[in-house]
């Protein structure tokens, strides 16, 4: 595991096509094709978490805060469209890997996917 947790998150975002990086509010943000798939989130207006923000499928949210609390929450913002917030000191790298995977195919267009899943 990376200490870094940029570093981290870096390594598992450009790991996908056409991911891109560029500060959104201070903080690194990944895009595919100019939109947002995994947003960091270094203690976010002192929230004492390193975190990343990710968009999931719906109901995943809820069920994963209720599953595990002390990973999981309902970032500020992007929570009310279902976003979770992921605290990185409490996820090893598989299943950080499988949430950014699970982030990177709902907003990559379908024809990057397919593209991808061939390679």
């Amino acid at each position: 595991m990376n200490p870094d947790p940029v570093e981290r998150v870096r390594a598992l975002c450009f790991a996908y096509p056409e991911t891109t990086e560029k500060l959104s509010h201070g903080e690194p943000t990944f895009f595919v094709r100019k939109k947002v798939f995994v947003m960091s989130a270094n203690n976010h207006h002192g929230d004492g978490r390193v975190a990343v923000w990710v968009p999931a499928p719906q109901g995943m949210q809820e069920s994963l805060i209720a599953t595990a609390p002390e990973t999981f929450f309902r970032p500020p913002y992007v929570g009310v469209r279902g976003w979770v917030g992921i605290e990185l000191n409490n996820i090893n790298d598989a299943d950080l890997a499988h949430y950014i995977d699970i982030a990177w195919r709902l907003i990559a267009p379908k024809k990057l996917q397919l593209t991808y899943d061939q390679a």
